[in-house]
């Protein structure tokens, strides 16, 4: 039961299928499900909302820790919290594999046969001698030279690039590092001479529905790095407006994924992503939050007195696999105090499982919560209420931004939630567009 406190309300399975598309080039789409709906092979009907906002709070500390320290290559996800199922297959005939979807990971990897020590998996694992286009890469590889020194290894005596990731919370995969042919969506639409790990010794809190780790970063060895012109540099994902319905949303790869062309009103709104080290992780400028009428420049505090302070480019990680948004604490009392003051009919309380900061008491009573506005550079951001305002018991809701205890800003999932967030990685862009993330692209 302990390990499934790490699983929280953006943990979504994923159904793959190739979606339509009017151009040559085809957009693959895919469905996601909750990880609370029924539909969900980790469904828990003894969950409560209190329970998942719980493991939530704790994952987006945990996480934020991790991508406070820049140079510490260790994966953002604690054991399979706060990430996506994406069901991938791999190998010559194909094999189906369902793995974690992280955008804080670049190298992606499975559970491999023949195991050393391998978690519990349902369902068979990868057998590398039953694929005809399975390949080990050499020591002295591209390939290898871009995994971080952390993480690197050799097999001299064969000449095998190895890898060695330790998780946040001490669970690890080691294996090779190979090349194979992955499919997308079916046979058709496959990738050969995917750079992927094959993990023989793999331990820690990684759940049994799941073979491995898809990694989504911005690195050069992320899927969607490799992916490149393939899906035209671009991708996106829609959030279904609630974490407890058994909505769907979904992931797209391809040229035509982003967001274009608004229509009924919907407008489209742009901010440049912000170069970063590592380059895993998409960064971009959070110059101010409007809360009601009030706009307060995002800044990280600075020199006492009336010196200007200034905003830091690339101050905030836009990540899908984080729940909570994570606001730097220097700034974040002068926001509560705004979010406070502009609420209406409620009184302070305090959250029963002691995680989120600012809560309200609602019982009987016509509450008015303030219009939120994240405002990005070149971007605003107009925030419904429930991307930022969680009702989490019968009376009680609680702002779902909380203050950063390392000063990392992180944009979580909650916040995304009913937009179509689009990357594009030719033009160094993030696009976000209002959408009913029920209907596909």
């Amino acid at each position: 039961m302990a390990n499934q406190t790490f699983f929280y309300c953006s943990l979504l399975a994923i159904v793959i299928f190739l979606a339509p598309s009017s151009s040559a080039q085809k957009t693959i789409t895919v469905e996601l499900i909750h990880r609370d709906s029924p539909r969900s092979p980790l469904y828990n009907p003894l969950h409560t909302v209190s329970d998942r906002l719980n493991a939530a709070f704790l994952h987006s500390i945990s996480r934020s820790r991790y991508f406070s320290t820049k140079t510490n290559l260790k994966s953002g996800i604690v054991g399979a919290g706060g990430a996506y199922f994406m069901t991938v297959s791999i190998g010559t005939p194909p094999m189906k594999v369902l793995a974690i979807a992280d955008t804080g990971s670049d190298l992606t990897w499975i559970q491999c046969k023949p195991c050393q020590q391998c978690y519990k998996q349902d369902g068979p694992i990868f057998d590398k001698s039953k694929s005809s286009t399975y390949k080990t890469e050499p020591c002295n590889s591209k390939a290898c030279n871009e995994l971080s020194e952390d993480i690197e290894g050799c097999d001299r005596s064969k000449n095998i690039c190895k890898y060695n990731y330790p998780y946040v919370d001490n669970s690890f995969s080691n294996g090779d590092v190979a090349t194979e042919t992955v499919s997308i969506g079916s046979s058709s639409v496959s990738f050969p001479g995917t750079i992927f790990g094959c993990g023989y010794n793999n331990v820690g809190t990684f759940p049994d529905t799941g073979s491995g780790l898809v990694g989504l970063g911005g690195g050069p060895l992320s899927l969607i790095s490799q992916l490149g012109s393939s899906i035209g540099k671009k991708f996106s994902y829609c959030l279904p407006h609630s974490f407890t319905s058994n909505g769907t949303g979904f992931l797209n790869l391809g040229a035509n994924s982003i967001p274009s062309n608004p229509s009924k009103g919907s407008v489209v709104v742009t901010t440049p992503l912000v170069a970063g080290n590592p380059d895993t992780f998409y960064y971009l400028t959070l110059e101010a939050i409007t809360v009601g009428q009030t706009k307060l420049p995002y800044t990280r505090g600075g020199r006492s007195g009336g010196e200007s302070k200034k905003t830091t480019p690339g101050n905030m990680i836009i990540d899908s696999g984080t729940t909570l948004t994570l606001l730097d604490s220097r700034f974040y009392d002068g926001f509560g105090a705004a979010v406070e003051k502009s609420v209406t009919g409620a009184k302070r309380a305090s959250d029963p499982q002691g995680g989120l900061p600012l809560c309200f008491k609602t019982v009987g009573k016509a509450v008015g919560f303030p219009a939120i506005t994240m405002h990005f550079t070149g971007a605003d951001v107009k925030l419904s209420r429930i991307n930022a305002f969680l009702k989490t018991g019968e009376d009680t809701v609680c702002l779902s931004m909380v203050p950063s205890p390392d000063g990392v800003g992180m944009y979580g999932n909650l916040a995304q939630m009913g937009f179509l967030v689009g990357y594009d990685l030719e033009t160094r862009t993030v696009s976000f567009q209002h959408r009913d993330c029920a209907r596909p692209l």
